[in-house]
């Protein structure tokens, strides 16, 4: 029989429990977007379906209660699918001294030609521009910068195109067609007496960037800001923006506060707008009924949520058909053959609907008059389903001379196909050098933009209309 020391198994006992005690050593970078909040280092985490306060505190080896601290709303409402939570990665950041990029004229060389003759791009470098292998620079003499006595108009393009990543993502190239798109508006603005130059910086995800950007004197002579993709990065940057009296043009965003950013010009329309759209052109129609499918209130996306919400108050009715009822051919319950029959789905992101689409499709066939409200981007994706979706763009004949200019300048195919980024990148150019000559209203080719203001606060683009197919 072996001699059991008691004694030893007791100090055993207190050094795993110790260790089981001990913190974990944090993960050096976690796959989240991170960003600065007082000089603090968090990541932005999407919440997840079915997970809780702890096991989010578990995940990123945090306290519930530092959590809390960033995100004082979870005190009075509690977690919700969906919501971004700032999170503390447990860094500190040190604050930089307000020093000034980097700054390097470049005649831009992108694949083919040289667009320079007419538009001179500035690359402003916080850390890089876009990799050698997309745009090639050469570096020009100071002379050269401004060719003539012509009046310079500077001009900012700031976009995440992941240039310090080793793989760019296919958004990253969809950046580079807007910028293309971009210079080649510059090509076709350039006369006599202006000479606009364009300066890109590389925004990443980082608020830092946009941060070290305000806070030195880089932009002291920008005319106009066009792009920003993250909130954290657009709210830094409409408050400069502001201060400075420059205005500042969002490319994706539709939910800015344009009520408290005077110089912000949002071309997405807000997702009420879309509703009240929607709910007129529902209301047009006679021999239709709405069929809502009913998911949990908690994962209906906003869009969806303020659909149901402007058809209720307009008293437009609408019955529920339940995922289970669809799924067993129990359809019949809910929907007429003898109206059409439109859809409403429980979410604007297809890859979480796109299981109804096939039961959907079988109804038609069994002689169901169905429509669904779709999103913009879904257009490929329903087959012969009849839709309707909302669009801010649309088809202009004059786009002929336009892709001549970018097949003589661009050898790349289109990474985009519906919307055409580097056809929004162009319109969105000519459209705010117009609105800086005083014209509001600008026929693009993929857009006509209407410049609205909203009450005393910034410009929202109000042309929105509903498309059947």
């Amino acid at each position: 029989m072996v001699k059991v020391d008691m004694k030893a198994n007791k100090y055993i006992g207190i050094i795993l429990c110790s260790l089981f005690l001990l913190p974990m050593k944090a993960q050096e970078v976690l796959n989240y977007p991170l960003d600065t909040v007082n000089g603090e280092e968090v990541y932005r985490y999407e919440v997840e379906r079915s997970i809780g306060l702890y096991r989010i505190g578990v995940n990123f080896n945090v306290s519930q209660n530092d959590i809390i601290r960033l995100n004082p709303q979870l005190r009075e409402r509690g977690l919700h699918y969906g919501e971004t939570l700032l999170i503390p990665t447990g860094r500190k950041v040190e604050k930089r001294p307000k020093t000034e990029p980097k700054t390097v004229h470049v005649d831009t060389v992108i694949h083919r030609e040289t667009i320079t003759e007419a538009v001179i791009a500035t690359v402003e470098v916080i850390d890089s521009i876009v990799s050698n292998d997309t745009v090639v620079a050469d570096t020009l003499s100071t002379d050269s910068v401004v060719p003539d006595n012509r009046r310079v108009v500077e001009l900012a393009l700031m976009l995440p195109f992941e240039s310090q990543q080793t793989k760019r993502s296919g958004n990253a190239e969809r950046m580079m067609e807007f910028y293309q798109g971009a210079l080649l508006a510059l090509k076709d603005l350039q006369n006599d007496s202006t000479l606009y130059r364009l300066r890109v910086y590389d925004t990443e995800r980082s608020e830092r960037r946009v941060s070290a950007l305000c806070d030195s004197a880089a932009l002291d002579d920008v005319k106009a800001i066009i792009g920003l993709v993250y909130p954290i990065q657009i709210e830094r940057m409409a408050n400069w923006c502001g201060k400075h009296q420059v205005p500042l043009v969002l490319p994706f965003t539709d939910d800015a506060d344009l009520a408290t950013m005077p110089y912000v010009y949002q071309f997405n329309v807000p997702d009420q707008q879309k509703a009240d759209e929607l709910c007129t052109w529902i209301s047009e129609r006679e021999q239709a009924q709405c069929v809502a499918i009913e998911v949990r209130e908690a994962d209906l996306s906003p869009f969806v949520r303020t659909l149901r919400k402007e058809m209720k108050k307009r008293s437009i009715a609408c019955s529920a058909l339940t995922i289970h009822e669809l799924m067993n051919d129990s359809a019949a319950l809910v929907l007429d053959k003898s109206k059409e029959n439109i859809i409403i789905l429980h979410s604007d992101k297809y890859q979480q609907v796109r299981m109804t689409i096939p039961h959907l499709e079988k109804l038609q066939a069994s002689g169901y008059r169905i429509r669904v409200i779709c999103q913009y981007s879904w257009q490929k994706e329903l087959g012969r389903l009849p839709r309707v979706f909302t669009s801010l763009f649309t088809v202009n004949p004059k786009r002929t001379k336009y892709e001549n200019q970018w097949n003589t300048y661009f050898s790349d195919e289109h990474v985009s196909d519906a919307p055409r980024y580097d056809l929004l990148g162009y319109d969105l150019m000519q459209s705010i050098i117009a609105e800086m000559n005083g014209q509001h209203e600008r026929i693009g080719l993929q857009s006509r933009i209407i410049w609205t203001q909203v009450e005393k606060g910034g410009w929202q683009n109000s042309n929105v209309t509903v498309v059947e197919r």
